[in-house]
């Protein structure tokens, strides 16, 4: 069975099926990319891992987090062209995982690389900093930097009532982008993680996604009508 939400399923956004999600997505973003890039390039999935401390009383709490990317680099000599990453909850909510996150992105600024966030996480504090101002209220977000304009931001949004976006994938300066369909991936990633026997659609939303009333209600009657309720 597909995910009952057009786009992103918010359901996801647990500590229990988010890893095994962001997993899947990656490999299926992956699986999509791969095939259309030109001999010139390697992609590669990495994974960067590290631990987040959080106080408890009179103890401390450590967790350990795994979190995949996708590089692109040059065939030839090996050079960072693009870096692409899927934000994890831990990235918005813990100081460990945003550290972890930003370091990893000012490295491919430093390499002027390019680089694509997907940003499927409603949940804590955008990693990114720019203005809203001309931008259609949103929920997730695809950000495109590209190499030559480090500063500037290419941005894909949906709303939790919407399709994801395609977007674009900046490779060489000298060569054309890939494109990629972030709905296909998502559709790919929500089957093969078998997701919909995972979830309690039943359930309210996870507590710490910050659902508006309006978003709210209209999750109930869209589940209502799809008879998960």
């Amino acid at each position: 069975m597909p995910s009952p939400f057009p786009g992103m399923d918010p359901y996801l956004e647990t500590p229990k099926l988010w890893p095994a999600f962001q997993h899947q997505l990656l490999a299926c973003l992956y699986q999509i990319l791969f095939p259309g890039l030109v001999d010139r390039y390697r992609a590669r999935v990495g994974t960067r891992t590290y631990v987040s401390e959080t106080p408890l009383f009179t103890s401390i709490i450590r967790e350990q987090y795994a979190e995949e990317y996708i590089e692109i680099r040059n065939r030839t000599d090996g050079d960072l062209v693009t870096l692409l990453e899927v934000v994890s909850p831990a990235n918005k909510t813990t100081p460990a995982g945003r550290q972890a996150y930003l370091d990893a992105r000012q490295q491919a600024v430093q390499q002027k690389a390019g680089i694509v966030e997907i940003d499927l996480i409603m949940q804590g504090k955008p990693l990114l900093t720019y203005s809203r101002d001309g931008l259609p209220e949103y929920d997730y977000a695809v950000t495109v930097t590209r190499s030559n304009t480090p500063d500037r931001y290419e941005i894909y949004t949906s709303t939790l009532q919407k399709k994801l976006p395609k977007f674009k994938v900046p490779l060489a300066a000298d060569d054309r982008d890939a494109l990629l369909d972030l709905q296909a991936a998502f559709v790919r990633a929500y089957d093969l993680g078998n997701f919909a026997n995972q979830i309690d659609y039943k359930g309210a939303p996870p507590p710490d996604v910050p659902f508006t009333n309006a978003s709210r209600t209209w999750t109930e009657e869209l589940l209502k009508q799809m008879k998960l309720r």
